[in-house]
């Protein structure tokens, strides 16, 4: 089908950020919304690169917006969180959406897109589905002090060992965002430290063996429950990270938002 596309629209004049918007072709009043958090450590990624996802999200039904946030090192924790509750609150505002549509949205996030994405459903209240989101930094931190930090561990570092780039690369991008690695902003970059008051329903996917450690991902589990949270996991075999199995899932990922709409009218 036919999906137009806008881009570079405007979100944040002050930090000239922008998104992209992906429409479908029947676009009307009752169209659900779906925001895309793109990932890439918090220090690379742009709206360009998953462009793709923005037109099956728009095949599927969803007025698809994808947007840019702020990257480390020039811009630190919490900058690119920020960004994003600027992004909600801007398009709440905007033309693209009506007085109250804040129950048509929806939301996506890969890796650390989806990190923000769990951010925000605790702000906003959006169903959410998250691909292999990092949820714990400080306690990580505290355990792999003499993991030396990598983007390219591999190359950089000679590591042949799969755990050991994976631990190179989560302690990199970490302390890059952090901008430090203090205990005080490392807690407050904890998933479990949000504000998840509004939080809904959510799903989290992620491989048995990968960069995000399946054990904090049980941990923040734990921790919802403990707090009365609905949360469900999907663990796929393997070792892929987010955008690595990310597009096999999508029909997974829509059929759990779609019901979770349905289930709320």
């Amino acid at each position: 089908m036919a999906v137009i596309t806008k881009k570079n629209i405007i979100y944040d004049q002050k930090k000239n950020l922008a998104t992209d918007i992906y429409f479908p072709n029947d676009t009307d009043s009752n169209t659900k919304i779906l925001i895309f958090w793109h990932g890439g450590g918090w220090f690379r990624g742009k709206k360009e690169d998953v462009k793709d996802l923005g037109i099956s999200f728009a095949n599927a039904g969803f007025m698809t917006f994808i947007p840019d946030y702020s990257l480390a090192p020039a811009h630190v924790f919490p900058e690119a969180h920020e960004d994003a509750k600027n992004f909600v609150d801007w398009l709440l505002n905007s033309e693209y959406t009506d007085e109250d549509d804040q129950k048509n949205i929806v939301q996506i996030g890969a890796s650390v897109g989806g990190t923000m994405a769990i951010y925000l459903a605790g702000k906003f209240g959006f169903p959410t589905v998250s691909w292999s989101a990092p949820v714990n930094f400080s306690n990580w931190i505290a355990k792999h002090p003499n993991v030396n930090a990598s983007s390219d561990a591999k190359n950089e570092l000679g590591l042949t060992n799969l755990s050991d780039i994976h631990n190179s690369f989560y302690k990199y991008f970490t302390t890059v965002y952090a901008g430090n690695e203090k205990d005080s902003t490392l807690e407050k970059m904890d998933a479990n430290s949000y504000d998840l008051t509004h939080l809904n329903k959510l799903m989290m996917i992620n491989s048995a063996d990968e960069l995000t450690p399946i054990t904090s991902v049980l941990n923040f589990i734990k921790y919802l429950a403990q707090n009365n949270h609905e949360v469900q996991l999907l663990v796929i075999k393997g070792h892929g990270h987010a955008m690595d199995y990310g597009k096999d899932y999508v029909d997974e990922s829509l059929d759990f938002l779609w019901q979770t709409i349905k289930r709320q009218k």
